[in-house]
């Protein structure tokens, strides 16, 4: 299944156990719970279905593993979203509010437009650098600047 037809919700869960697998090498229902401020029974449900959907599994001392799938999944909603506070946080915008507007944008966009926004962000960091100007995070818009 497509990631743009999985959903927020579902995205988000496969992004917390994934950012928790890293975090931490492992990752039980209880962190999930933590990590995303929801409570265990809502966690489980969540969980069910992502397992039904073959996204993730549960082993028997609780762990949960995504999926070659949920990986992928996982992945690419996690580099959408550091992608997309790193670009808010250097226009300007302070760091609770680009984590926010990212973690909403993530799931908005598709994968094409993703990387079109990312590919032009690059060359604009490219054309930045190439001409000699300074970069910092204080710096204005880096996509108004080719």
């Amino acid at each position: 299944m497509d990631e743009k037809h999985l959903g927020k919700s579902k995205e988000d869960y496969l992004e917390a156990i994934l950012m928790l697998n890293k975090k931490k090498g492992w990752c039980r229902e209880i962190d999930v719970a933590v990590h995303l401020s929801f409570s265990k029974p809502s966690v489980s449900i969540a969980l069910s279905k992502l397992e039904s959907g073959g996204y993730i599994t549960r082993e028997n001392s609780g762990e949960i593993r995504l999926t070659q799938e949920g990986l992928r999944i996982a992945e690419a909603t996690l580099e959408k979203h550091e992608f997309f506070k790193s670009v808010f946080m250097r226009l300007g915008v302070a760091e609770a509010a680009a984590e926010t507007d990212a973690c909403l944008v993530e799931h908005s966009i598709s994968e094409d437009t993703f990387e079109k926004i990312r590919r032009y962000v690059e060359e604009a960091e490219k054309r930045r650098s190439s001409d000699g100007s300074p970069r910092s995070d204080s710096d204005a818009d880096p996509v108004s600047s080719g």
